[in-house]
This record gives structure tokens, sequence and C-alpha cells, in this order.
């Protein structure tokens, strides 16, 4: 019965560590993929004569 107590008082601990860090990585992900995506359509629209920067 003790070990079930000392398991619960872990992950009472570690759970919003560990849900921050899963945040974390998303939100880093859909950046990623957000500005890559930024990136193609700069690059497409500059290839094919429209510099929208100058």
């Amino acid at each position: 019965m003790n070990v079930i107590h000392e398991t619960h008082g872990t992950l009472d601990k570690y759970l919003p560590l560990l849900l921050g860090l899963m945040a974390a990585l998303f939100v880093g992900r859909a950046l990623r993929k957000t500005l890559w995506s930024a990136f193609a359509l700069y690059m497409a629209l500059h290839y094919s004569g429209i510099h929208p920067f100058g």
C-alpha cells in the first residue's frame, strides 16, 4: 500500500513538467512547420517573378 502512495506522489510531482514539455514540443513543431511553409510560399512567389518585399 505504501508503494502506491509513493507512485501517486511521483506522478503528482512530475505531471506538470511532462505536460509542459509535451506542450513545448507540439508548439515547436507547429512553429517549425509554419515557418517552413511561409518560406516555401515566399520562394515560390520570388521565383515566379513576384517580389513581395522589394
